[in-house]
C-alpha cells in the first residue's frame, strides 16, 4: 500500500510487512506486522511521527517522495527500537536540515543505538508544545509503555493521537482504518500483542489511559496494526487487559517426551472442565507463545506440565515458566504436574522460577512413569482442588 492520507495532511507513510513471522527473534508473528510512520504537513512546517524498521527504508523513502515531500523538519520519534527509529540516520542524510524531537530518554538512547549526533536533537517535556503553523503537537510522556522513554503525541487540531506501541498490534492490514477491517481479527492480534508486551505494566498502563482520558481523542493511530477512528473498541479493550479481573481458566503450557505428561494434561483439562473451570492448554513444542501470552492476562491458575530431563524440568517447560516470570500476569494459583523416571528436582526448580508472581502454590503431581489409576486420582483431586480455589476467589 502507497501513502495515505487519513485525515487532511496527515498521511500514513510506513511499510507493511506482511511476510515477518518473527520480532526480536522473540515474538511470533503469524498475522506479520506494519511499521507506521505518519506525515503530518503543517502550514509552516512538516514532521515525520517515527520512521520504519531498517530493512523497509526504501518503501519509507518511496512513499515521502510519492507524498511530494521534499523537506522534513521535524523527526519525532516516540520510542527507541529500531523498528521505530532505525531509519532516522536514513532520513537525516536525505533531509540534512531535519531536527529530532524526542524527549532526554529517548535521546540518550538514540544517540547509543543509532549514533546521532546530540546537535541534532530538540528534546521535550510532558506536555510541550511544537507548533507546525496551522497544526499544534503536543507531547505525552508514557514511561514503561512498554520502555522507559516512550512517548506519545496528541495532534491537538484533529485530535488524533499517535500512540507508538501503546494500542498497536502486529497485523499487516489490507485496509488502514480498523473500521474497515474484520475486527474478530484485529482485536485477538490486539491482545496478544498486549499479551506479549504491555501485561508486565499492567498498572502503569492503567495511570496513562487516566492521563489520556483528558483528551479529546477522535482518532488512535499507533505504531504497529490499523489506525482506530472508533476508538471506544480498543479503549474498552485496554480498560479490561488491565484490570485485576481474572476469569475462571486455568492456562496449560505443557511438553510430553513419551505420552506420560500428555495423559495427565488431558485428564486434568477433561476434571477441571467437568467443574466448569474454562481451560486453555499449550503444547510447548511449536505452539505459538504470543497465544500463551494472550491467555495468561486473565487466567487465575497457570499449571505447568512436564517430564524430568536429566532430573530437572524439560527445557521447553523452563521457557514457559521463565516467561510467566517475566510477563508477570496477575495468576493466584500455581502447581505443576508431570512425570519422573527415577526422581529429580523438577518442582523445586519451576517453583523457584514462578515465585516473584506470589501465586499460592497447589500441590504438584509429579508420578513415576506412565500414569496409573492412582496417579489419575490424584490428578482428579488437584482439579477439585483448583476448582475450590477459583470458587473462593472469583
Amino acid at each position: 500500500m502507497n501513502y495515505r492520507e487519513i485525515k487532511k495532511d496527515v498521511f500514513f507513510v510506513g511499510a507493511i510487512d506482511g511476510d515477518r513471522r518473527l520480532f526480536d527473534e522473540l515474538i511470533p508473528l503469524p498475522d506479520g506486522t506494519t511499521y507506521n510512520s505518519y506525515l503530518i504537513r503543517g502550514s509552516e512546517k512538516n514532521a515525520l511521527l517515527d520512521s520504519v524498521d531498517p530493512p523497509m527504508k526504501d518503501v519509507l523513502m518511496d512513499n515521502l517522495a510519492k507524498a511530494g515531500i521534499e523537506k522534513i523538519d521535524y523527526i519525532i520519534p516516540h520510542h527507541g527500537e529500531q523498528d521505530h527509529s532505525g531509519t532516522i540516520p536514513d532520513l537525516l542524510e536525505k533531509f540534512p536540515e531535519s531536527i529530532v524531537v524526542t524527549n532526554e530518554k529517548c535521546k540518550t538512547m538514540l544517540m547509543d543505538l543509532l549514533h546521532i549526533p546530540e546537535k541534532k536533537f530538540k528534546t521535550v517535556e510532558n506536555g510541550d508544545e511544537l507548533s507546525l503553523g496551522d497544526k499544534t503537537l503536543e507531547f505525552i510522556l508514557t514511561p514503561w509503555v512498554h520502555w522507559p522513554e516512550t512517548m506519545v503525541t496528541y495532534l491537538k487540531e484533529e485530535k488524533i493521537l499517535f500512540s507508538c506501541d501503546f494500542f498497536g498490534c502486529h497485523y499487516a492490514f489490507d485496509d488502514l482504518m480498523a473500521s474497515e477491517n474484520d475486527i474478530e481479527k484485529i482485536m485477538p492480534a490486539a491482545k496478544r500483542y498486549y499479551g506479549e508486551i504491555m501485561l508486565p505494566f499492567g498498572n502503569i498502563i492503567k495511570k496513562n489511559m487516566e492521563k489520556l482520558s483528558d483528551y479529546d481523542i477522535e482518532m488512535i493511530a499507533p505504531s504497529h496494526g490499523p489506525v482506530h477512528d472508533d476508538i471506544s473498541i480498543i479503549i474498552d479493550a485496554y480498560k479490561e487487559w488491565s484490570s485485576e479481573k481474572l476469569s475462571n481458566t486455568v492456562v496449560i503450557p505443557y511438553i510430553s517426551m513419551h505420552g506420560s505428561t500428555k495423559k495427565m494434561v488431558e485428564y486434568l483439562k477433561g476434571a477441571l472442565e467437568k467443574r466448569g473451570v474454562n481451560v486453555i492448554d499449550f503444547y510447548l513444542s511449536g505452539g505459538d507463545l504470543g497465544e500463551l501470552a494472550a491467555a495468561l492476562i486473565d487466567a487465575a491458575t497457570i499449571v505447568i506440565g512436564t517430564p524430568t530431563v536429566l532430573a530437572g524440568p524439560h527445557p521447553l517447560a523452563l521457557y514457559a515458566a521463565h516467561l510467566a516470570r517475566a510477563l508477570r500476569p496477575g495468576v493466584k494459583f500455581l502447581s505443576i504436574i508431570g512425570s519422573y523416571g527415577w526422581g529429580g528436582k523438577t518442582v523445586g526448580m519451576l517453583g523457584d522460577i514462578v515465585s516473584p508472581l506470589k501465586a499460592e502454590i497447589i500441590e504438584p503431581v509429579m508420578i513415576k512413569g506412565y500414569p496409573t489409576d492412582s496417579d489419575l486420582d490424584m490428578i482428579d483431586a488437584l482439579a477439585q482442588k483448583i476448582a475450590d480455589a477459583h470458587s473462593r476467589v472469583l
